[in-house]
Formats: C-alpha cells, structure tokens, sequence
C-alpha cells in the first residue's frame, strides 16, 4: 500500500512533552501563570501591546467584535472565501454578515472589493490573511477608519508572516490567531487575541472568564479573602497552562518552521512552473506569507476538474484539500447571499478551481516530487 502524504503534520517533540510534564507536576494546570506567561511572549512576537489567550481563533474573533462594539443591526463585512468561523463569529455577535470579493492573485480583501459592500450600517470589517499572505491592512484601515468602522484582523493562518517590514499583527487595532494543528504554531486548540490597547485588553480577559472580575489565579495565589464580581455577561473562553506550555515551546520553534516551509514552497514553485496555467501561492510585493498553505489554481483548460484532481491525487497516496472554502456557498449562508451580497466571481473562481498541496516541516524531495507528478499526469 502507498504511504500517504498528508496535507500538514505539526511540529511536536519532547521538549513539549517535558513541558506539559512540568505544567501537570505543578498542580494548576487550568489558565494561570503559563497562559499569562504565553501572552506576553506572543504579543512582543507580533509587535502587540497586548495578548489574550483564549480557546480558539474563534473565540477571540468573537471578543474582538464585541469590543467593537457589534451587536444587533450591525453589519460586518468579511471574506467569503474564508473557513466559516470567519463569518460565524459575525451572527454569534449578533450582527449581519455582508460578503466582499478577494484579489485574485493574494485571495484577501482588498480596499476596493470591501468599498463596495460598505453600507451605513457597518459597524466592522475582518480582513484575513488567507492561509498566511498579509492582507493590505493599511489600505483598508485608511477606508475605514475615517468612517469609524472597525477593522478586525483575522491573523488564523500568519503567525511569523510579515507585513511592510513588520509582523503581521502590528498594525491592527485588533487582531485574532490560531493554534489549530493546521496552523505552524499549535497548541492543540487554542487561540489569541492581540491589541495595543490596555483597558481594551482587561475587558477581553474578564469576558473570556465568565465576566469575572478577578481571575481564579489571581484569586488562589492571593494572600488575602477576595469575593469577585460579575460586571457583565461573559463566556468560557479560557486557555489551558497545558496548552500555553506547548504554545511556548512552539513559539521557540517558529522562525525555523517558517523557513523549512518557504523553502519548500520555492521548490514547489520551480517545478510546478513547468505545467502551464498553473497559479501558485506567492509573496505579495507588501510583505511576506509563512506558507500556512501552499495553494494552486487550476486554469480553465485544465483537462481534469479539481474535484477529479483530488481523487487522483488520493489514489496516488497523496493527501490534498480543495481550496480555502466559500462560506456564500454553503447552506448555513444560503440566505445572505442575493440578499447583501454583490456578485463574488474572483472567490467562486477560487472555490472551483483551487486546491491545497501537502506542505509539513519534515516533507522530503521525493515526496514533494510524488505530488507534482500526479498533477503533472493529469495535465497531460
């Protein structure tokens, strides 16, 4: 039987491992002093304020709105071509998702493509960067900031990417990640939310506790009786110190995962420019990606489909994936589209003819060789 290429294996080794151990020895391993810990390694990572470790991306996306401000009557404007949480955490404020159109060489958002679903009742927009490429933050910024409305990075996939000269991250007013095992920087599950704004930050910690006014830790390492209070209604959006224990381990890892995958992904560029039509993942001329995905766009006259591709792709033992997904075309978003929603040709392109090739820190040659052949008998 052939080996399976898979599509993504994180990074993981003893030195997790020991420091799970030593969380476990320490007796408190719910959210404490290795979270607080993880928060402020990241943020300076990123160039951030601050960090407000939280359960998953989805999560702090989710904090990140409420902070906005979005609630009921509200519209967000978001990528459709996205994972859904992009546009789920838009109705679990409350609000009206509105779907904008990406570029169709980054496939982000683009000051132009969010304009047009810009209306008076947009209170946020979240810009992604898709599958790590930075998103031109500052473009959209200078849109919306005049007009109050809210930018909110989803920074998922672009841990260690940059942006003009700087992490991505550093420009945002805020900005969510993830550390899903797809992501090059895991925890398992988990997510952060990075702000430069301190009370901003405060609030997001006591929401993600229930609403609490003191944390469990700073109450169990206190000297003194604290009784908390309840100032609003909160959420359970805590991060493990099993988890930040990891996600300081992985942190330590991450510039040398970043370079394994670009040179990969060069690799991956040089062969697959032989078969012609081919678009591949670049670097934007504003920054750099870390090649959470490496995605390819099939052309017109491929002589295959990408849903035929993919099965024989498998067939061959390779572990491909259809492109970044199109939440307007899912039924849990049949209503806004023909509802808000202009006409998004650049993200159906995308969801038709895109595909996600294997790319892990310990791919080989001849794997990476396996996976252009299969592509490269089915173009001919």
């Amino acid at each position: 039987m052939i080996p399976v290429i898979p599509v993504i294996k994180p990074v993981l080794g003893e030195e997790e491992a020991a420091a799970v151990a030593e969380v476990v020895r320490s007796g408190w391993v719910a959210q404490g002093p290795r979270v607080a810990e993880f928060e402020t390694a990241f943020a300076a990572r990123v160039a951030a304020g601050h960090g407000v470790a939280t359960s998953s991306c989805t999560t702090a996306l989710h904090l990140a709105l409420l902070l906005a401000g979005v609630g009921p009557g509200d519209e967000v404007v978001v990528p459709s071509l996205s994972f859904i949480a992009t546009a789920n955490v838009v109705r679990h404020a409350g609000a009206e998702v509105v779907f904008a159109d990406v570029d169709p060489v980054t496939g982000n958002v683009t000051g132009k493509t969010v304009e047009v679903a810009l209306t008076g009742r947009t209170r946020a927009v979240i810009a992604v960067d898709q599958g790590g490429v930075p998103v031109d933050l500052e473009e959209i910024r200078t849109l919306c900031d005049p007009r109050g409305i809210t930018v909110v990075e989803d920074a998922a996939c672009a841990a260690g990417s940059v942006y003009r000269d700087r992490p991505v991250g550093a420009a945002a007013e805020l900005a969510a990640w993830s550390f899903h095992p797809r992501k090059l920087l895991t925890t398992g599950e988990g997510g952060m939310l990075t702000l430069p704004d301190g009370e901003r930050a405060k609030r997001a910690r006591r929401l993600r506790e229930h609403g609490m006014s003191v944390s469990a830790a700073e109450r169990h390492a206190s000297d003194r009786v604290v009784i908390e209070e309840y100032g609003e209604t909160g959420f359970n959006y805590r991060m493990t110190d099993l988890q930040a224990a990891i996600g300081l381990v992985q942190l330590g890892r991450l510039d040398a995962i970043i370079g394994r995958r670009r040179a990969l992904a060069a690799r991956y560029q040089r062969l697959l420019a032989e078969i012609p039509g081919i678009a591949c993942v670049r670097d934007p001329g504003l920054g750099r990606t870390n090649y959470q995905s490496f995605w390819i766009v099939l052309p017109d006259d491929f002589p295959v489909g990408r849903d035929d591709l993919l099965r024989r792709m498998l067939t061959a033992g390779v572990s491909a994936r259809r492109g970044i997904m199109a939440a307007h075309r899912e039924p849990a978003y049949a209503d806004v589209r023909g509802r808000r929603t202009a006409d998004l040709p650049v993200t159906d392109r995308f969801a038709e003819r895109s595909l996600i090739l294997p790319l892990f820190h310990e791919m080989t040659a001849s794997q990476q060789d396996r996976v252009v052949e299969t592509i490269t008998a089915a173009a001919s």
